[in-house]
């Protein structure tokens, strides 16, 4: 079995002190025939505080159809009760243009804008330790191969010099008959 520093000297081509931590991890796991796979999402530590969840379910709600259909829904009952409003009584609670709306519209952005960004953050921080551990069991595999090369050459070039030397014992046995059969006397 390798050590890890023969590992990184032989596949990677580099020392084990000039690879980064991902390389050395892997280069030890080589060295140990052990798994790198694993269940990043599992793995990611404590889950998520309610501040967090509560973020992740408003940015599902806020880009969902659901969503854009309630916003429609009480844009056109906001515009609509105005417009009633000043056909019966020939007043608004919210008067053309609509400032008191436009206010509650710019909230509601000023509000959900972070609360996206914060859950938009932590999915990309998942994300992140995904890819590298994606690579990491790509490393893995890629030098597996590697090493599967290495000894079916290795295994070919073995089994090439046995058959040579067996071709050639057969050629000394086939010229042996041959003298033979050339010094037997004929009938």
């Amino acid at each position: 079995m390798k050590s890890h520093e023969e590992i990184a000297t032989e596949l990677l081509r580099k020392p084990y002190g000039t690879l980064d931590a991902r390389a050395q991890k892997v280069a030890r796991h080589m060295a140990g025939r052990q798994t790198i796979a694993r269940n990043v999402a599992q793995d990611s530590g404590p889950g998520p505080d309610s501040g967090q969840r509560a973020a992740d379910a408003v940015a599902r709600f806020g880009g969902s159809w659901t969503f854009v259909g309630l916003f429609a829904a009480t844009m056109l009952s906001w515009v609509g009760l105005n417009a009633w409003l000043l056909a019966q009584r020939g007043t608004t609670f919210d008067p053309y243009p609509y400032i008191l709306l436009n206010l509650f519209l710019s909230m509601l952005a000023a509000i959900q804008a972070p609360i996206i960004l914060m859950s938009q953050n932590r999915q990309s921080e998942k994300d992140r330790l995904s890819a590298e551990h994606d690579y990491e069991v790509n490393l893995k595999a890629e030098l597996e191969i590697m090493l599967l090369h290495d000894k079916l050459d290795s295994l070919r070039q073995t089994q090439w010099q046995e058959l040579m030397e067996m071709q050639k014992h057969q050629l000394a046995l086939l010229a042996g008959l041959l003298e033979r059969q050339a010094e037997a006397p004929r009938p």
